[in-house]
């Protein structure tokens, strides 16, 4: 339970640390905002009565309190004239959309990775496995605007078997989630293959093997089962990956999610909807993570024991 606390606690002491330092890069943007969004002509008075409208006459600190305090009681409104957009509806529009993304993102990278790691490791050596790590190699590689394009015009614009862009279709999710997946399956298939090789040596694989259990049986049974612990905490961490990748995605499809409500945050110098849209990634990386320590105790005796205080 201890453990567990300590875990808890470091998570919002990160989110506070989150929301801080983006209240400091955003005050390291060269310009005044305030001035910027009154124009040139804009008087003294105006500029200094929306820089106290925008928080901006006061400390870092003080600003990210009062956002804290502001979205906890969900009041929080852009900091943009006319000051009238709740941030919490359009997080409320925005999250779904996003995680529906990464949703999808991650079981294509799991269906995908996950069988070709184990094959690769099963063939060691051979073709097929110097073929499937050389994809890995160049999906990873492979910017995922590059991925994305290349996607819209085999699916979208030759064969027109899918939406390119917006959210009219609930099939419109397919080819953002299918970018992202390639990248992230490609990554887990080498943890996988990697992990695969490392138990394959290991007595109770070679006990199960010599007891005639059938090849199948052993390979997911025991070996996959011994080697998952470093696969799941790499796919854990690979949800952040999602999430700043679905940045980029969403704008090459316009799919209107986190990201695109980032993007317009910045744009439009709306530093609210910039600190709710950091907080939202920093709290959801942060509770995969706490997801991805229980799946691995549970999967793991050998980590449940790890985890108790001494």
């Amino acid at each position: 339970m201890r453990f567990w606390l300590r875990k808890a606690g470091g998570t919002l002491l990160a989110a506070l640390g989150a929301t801080l330092l983006v209240s400091l890069f955003l005050d390291l943007i060269p310009g005044d905002p305030a001035a910027i969004l009154l124009g040139e002509q804009a008087q003294s008075l105006d500029v200094a009565a929306l820089r106290r409208q925008m928080w901006l006459d006061r400390p870092l600190p003080v600003q990210a309190w009062l956002f804290l305090e502001e979205l906890a009681t969900g009041e929080l409104r852009s900091s943009v004239p006319p000051f009238q957009e709740r941030v919490w509806g359009r997080l409320a529009e925005a999250v779904p959309k996003t995680g529906l993304l990464a949703l999808l993102a991650m079981a294509c990278a799991l269906a995908i990775g996950l069988p070709l790691g184990v094959l690769s490791a099963r063939r060691a050596g051979r073709a097929v496995d110097r073929a499937a790590m050389g994809l890995a190699v160049l999906a990873i590689s492979a910017p995922a605007f590059l991925v994305g394009q290349a996607l819209i015009l085999a699916f979208g614009i030759r064969l027109g078997w899918l939406p390119i862009a917006g959210d009219d279709s609930s099939a419109a999710v397919l080819l953002p989630a299918l970018t992202l997946g390639l990248a992230l399956s490609a990554l887990l298939s080498r943890v996988t293959r990697a992990s695969m090789l490392e138990v394959q040596g290991k007595e109770w694989v070679l006990s199960a093997r010599a007891r005639g259990l059938s090849e199948r049986k052993v390979t997911w049974r025991y070996a996959f089962r011994s080697a998952a612990v470093p696969i799941l905490t790499i796919a854990g961490l690979q949800f952040g990956g999602v999430l700043t990748g679905a940045v980029v995605v969403e704008k090459v499809f316009n799919w209107p999610g986190l990201g695109t409500y980032l993007l317009t945050s910045i744009e439009r110098r709306d530093y609210n909807g910039v600190r709710a849209c950091v907080l939202v990634f920093t709290l959801t990386y942060l509770a995969v993570n706490l997801l991805t320590d229980a799946v691995c105790a549970w999967v793991d005796p050998r980590v449940r024991l790890s985890t108790k205080a001494p």
